[in-house]
């Protein structure tokens, strides 16, 4: 190699640190942003707010950390949020149910903010759908087969979830509704102890998330036998819906999203949402949540977050009140 060569790129070396060590200090001299996240470290919610910081750190050019705020079901966090500085600097990243379904499970006296007043949405971040899944040993291969199976057997007409007032809960008396035969809830502490117990025969079916039952499908412990959104989704595209099953049910996909504090100026909630979806569309980061997290990356803008919202809301709130359902507070 030329004595000239080795020069200029040893020169492009020294530009190229230059610039990398600029954009860092460019970074740092911007104010931090926060995100919130109602749930302690490890769980999905935890990865994908992880996932999406250091990425969007990039893109924004702004230092982005992660702040835990467990407890209550995420309302600590959301509580949080309400409490930030509406100046695009703190946000936070909950699933669909934290404040859907907890605006129509408590008052707000209890939850301390109020959805649709205090939290704007930025935009939903991923999909999962919920599925139910019976032992393998109980025979039962379909919806139809499972709807013969717990009126033959009414003892066995119950489901186990992963907790109390949670969309597999109320999406679980809906299926009793749709195959006529009401079914009985068996709330567990965790996703862990109610597949145990699926496993071990202890309870006759579970309503889950795509991520909790998928491994042990492929094991041949367990068989999913529907979704509940109105159509596949691609984490499970050989499992039919309940639609395709000839039972006109459809709970929806439960989600994951990203809210802002009310007042929040638009330039910033359009900056971090176009973030946001630059980075839901880079490879590796789709790679990571549907093959590490078993999650859909499935960007939805602000207006359509809000609307998704609204309309959970309104099909929610009749079955809730219906099921006389009253949680803890």
């Amino acid at each position: 190699m030329k004595r000239q060569t080795v020069f200029k790129l040893a020169a492009m070396a020294v530009l190229s640190l230059g610039l990398g060590l600029g954009l860092g200090a460019q970074a740092q001299d911007k104010a931090l942003i926060k995100i919130l996240v109602g749930f302690p470290p490890g769980g999905s919610t935890d990865l994908v707010a992880r996932l999406l910081a250091e990425k969007m750190a990039v893109v924004l050019k702004q230092p982005i950390i992660v702040d835990n705020k467990p407890g209550a079901g995420g309302r600590m966090a959301a509580q949080a949020l309400k409490a930030s500085a509406p100046d695009g600097l703190t946000y936070m990243i909950a699933p669909n149910a934290t404040p859907v379904l907890q605006t129509l499970l408590y008052p707000v006296e209890v939850l301390k903010y109020d959805m649709l007043k205090d939290l704007t949405p930025v935009a939903v971040l991923v999909t999962y759908p919920l599925a139910i899944a019976v032992n393998t040993q109980s025979g039962v291969k379909n919806i139809k087969e499972y709807a013969a199976w717990v009126k033959a057997n009414p003892k066995e007409a119950s489901f186990g979830t992963a907790g109390a007032g949670g969309h597999t809960h109320f999406s679980g008396l809906q299926l009793g509704k749709a195959i006529g035969q009401p079914l009985q809830v068996v709330p567990y502490r965790g996703n862990g102890p109610m597949v145990t117990d699926l496993l071990g025969g202890q309870v006759p079916a579970g309503i889950m998330t795509a991520g909790d039952v998928l491994q042990h499908q492929k094991s041949g412990k367990v068989r999913v036998l529907a979704q509940f959104g109105a159509k596949r989704s691609p984490l499970m595209p050989d499992v039919p819906t309940l639609i395709e099953q000839g039972y006109n049910l459809d709970t929806g996909d439960a989600w994951t999203g990203m809210w802002a504090p009310a007042k929040t100026p638009p330039v910033e909630l359009d900056r971090v949402q176009n973030a946001i979806k630059y980075v839901l569309a880079l490879p590796e980061v789709r790679e990571q949540l549907v093959n590490k997290a078993t999650l859909n990356p499935d960007f939805k803008p602000a207006a359509e977050m809000d609307a998704l919202q609204r309309k959970e809301l309104q099909y929610w709130a009749p079955i809730i009140k219906e099921s006389n359902f009253k949680p803890e507070s």
